[in-house]
């Protein structure tokens, strides 16, 4: 792998707009890529994880998942966004991080550009 790949869900249409954001607004030297186009094996990763979070894998292959995986691409990225990164790295601000996106992981379809597609799949009751 020749840069650091940050994977989103790109069936959902919020997910696609923040990478569209990323994309735009967000300078580095890493990949924004839908997992769907993904090569998962050569990544380590998943279907059924990549549909439930956004994934940073790192050139040297390590992996983060949700805000660990943005805060490694704001790290990856200029000045003002690495400051970003930083802090959301901070043990009480990544406390809090981790509800707050499996809030918005569960809800994307109801966030701004999303659709009834966006939807993370329940998980079976036994």
């Amino acid at each position: 792998m020749e840069t650091s790949t940050f994977v989103y869900d790109g069936d959902c249409a919020f997910c696609t707009r923040c990478a569209e954001f990323v994309g735009r607004h967000i300078p580095g030297s890493f990949t924004v890529l839908p997992w769907q186009f993904a090569d998962l094996t050569e990544l380590g990763l998943g279907a059924a994880e990549c549909s439930e979070s956004v994934w940073w894998v790192g050139v040297d292959g390590t992996r983060a998942a949700g805000p660990d995986a943005i805060a490694r691409l704001l790290g990856a990225s200029s000045a003002h966004w690495r400051a970003a990164g930083a802090v959301l790295r901070l043990p009480p601000v990544r406390a809090l991080a981790w509800p707050v996106y499996r809030w918005v992981a569960r809800n994307r379809h109801r966030m701004p550009g999303g659709t009834a597609a966006c939807a993370v799949p329940s998980a079976p009751r036994d």
